[in-house]
């Protein structure tokens, strides 16, 4: 099942006509605006029946949820997440595996037999 924040919905709250370029805007973290002057300039000169497609995407995706993101922050996440799962991924790692080196030298520090730990330890109780 795929999670409800990686998947497509039309964004009504910042929509100009039906919410499809924001929609589009807010899965690829590209700019709304780029978004609305690309699909402009590939239906003019290009790709016309895109007119139609623009229509029954707007009929068949389903709104946004409010509230689907928490913050600014976890928007991006998700929005990284849905362009490269796998640099996602590896950046998670990443993370952990600093989190997981910062805890063993702390961890070293503490059960070492470093007196001067132990005499700022004692001198705070």
């Amino acid at each position: 099942m795929q999670n409800r924040r990686t998947k497509f919905y039309l964004d009504k709250q910042n929509a100009k006509w039906l919410g499809v370029c924001s929609g589009v805007a807010d899965y690829t973290g590209i700019d709304v605006l780029w978004v609305r002057v690309l699909t402009v300039l590939t239906t003019l000169f290009f790709f016309q029946p895109l007119f139609v497609v623009y229509f029954v995407v707007g009929w068949l995706a389903p709104k946004k949820p409010l509230g689907l993101y928490g913050t600014e922050e976890e928007a991006k996440f998700w929005q990284g997440t849905r362009a490269n799962p796998h640099r996602t991924v590896n950046g998670l790692r990443s993370r952990f595996r600093d989190i997981d080196r910062r805890l063993a030298d702390v961890e070293i520090m503490v059960t070492s037999r470093n007196n001067r730990l132990a005499q700022e330890i004692d001198a705070l109780r």
